[in-house]
């Protein structure tokens, strides 16, 4: 006998994306916000300040957590180690009672006296800073000098007649012949118009500072033409006419420290003494600090 019925198949439905099901969007989605947290952090230590990274590491820092002891827990729960209670910080000031007192050494017991490390040290400080602080005027006057030179038209032109460079003794600012293009007339000291301007600007730089000056007067290796009246003398009336311009121009006559000729005894090249280029007047703004009134605080 033949078995007639029906075969049924059950067919189960497995819904929620095949083998794998919806886990692997969760995963992909933590994923994807991982990585834009990573480049949103990134941008951000990017673009804040050193001052703003600082501010943040200090917030999270431990040091930012409270000091105060007071309060349950710890060894000495509900009670504070400082004098005023919970307003009190409390542990510096209990260590600062119980730490024991240092001996003096030889050196802390005489450090009120005259030439102590202490002294010298501030003193050293001090020199150090004065220096710095006049290095910076020298460079600020020599860049104004420069400046003055590109902006006024008269004074363009005599860009090569002027040197401005630092020495050991101080500023120097030369004021130097060039071929064609003298400063004074020949073999005599009187200035030429453009060298009055010239000198008139390099007054209105010195104002600035209070440094002392010293002015000198070179000749080249030529002898004078004038009989009874050598270079020296030339090279002194030349260093004292640039003085009485530039007194005539405000700068204080207790600043000039002194007015020298040096005649050809140091040229300014000294390859070819004989070169226009050893014709000038120096001026110095000295590097010694002038004294300081009472009361004046650096």
């Amino acid at each position: 006998m033949s078995d007639d019925r029906p075969i049924i198949k059950k067919v189960i439905k497995v819904s929620g994306g095949g083998h794998h099901g919806g886990a692997w969007k969760v995963a992909y989605a933590d994923f994807v916000t991982a990585m834009m947290a990573f480049f949103l952090l990134m941008w951000l230590i990017n673009t804040t300040t050193p001052e703003q990274k600082r501010g943040v590491a200090d917030y999270f820092a431990p040091a930012s957590i409270s000091e105060s002891l007071s309060g349950a827990g710890g060894i000495l729960g509900g009670t504070s180690l400082g004098e005023d209670g919970a307003r009190n910080s409390g542990t510096t000031e209990l260590v600062t009672k119980l730490q024991p007192k240092a001996a003096k050494t030889p050196d802390q017991s005489n450090s009120k006296g005259n030439g102590s490390p202490s002294t010298q040290v501030s003193e050293s400080a001090l020199q150090q800073a004065i220096s710095r602080r006049e290095e910076m005027a020298f460079q600020s006057a020599a860049e104004s000098l420069r400046q003055a030179m590109q902006d006024m038209p008269e004074l363009a032109e005599l860009s090569k007649n002027l040197i401005v460079d630092q020495t050991p003794e101080g500023l120097r600012i030369q004021i130097v012949d060039q071929e064609g293009r003298s400063m004074f007339e020949p073999g005599s000291a009187n200035l030429l118009p453009h060298t009055m301007v010239l000198l008139r600007s390099v007054a209105k730089i010195i104002n600035r500072l209070p440094n002392r000056i010293s002015i000198y007067g070179h000749t080249d290796a030529s002898p004078s033409a004038v009989s009874g009246y050598s270079n020296w003398d030339l090279s002194f009336n030349r260093a004292n006419a640039s003085r009485q311009i530039l007194q005539e121009s405000h700068v204080a006559e207790d600043r000039l420290y002194q007015v020298t000729g040096k005649a050809g005894s140091e040229p300014l090249f000294p390859d070819d003494p004989f070169m226009p280029g050893n014709r000038r007047i120096s001026i110095v703004l000295l590097r010694e600090a002038p004294p300081l009134p009472p009361g004046y605080k650096l």
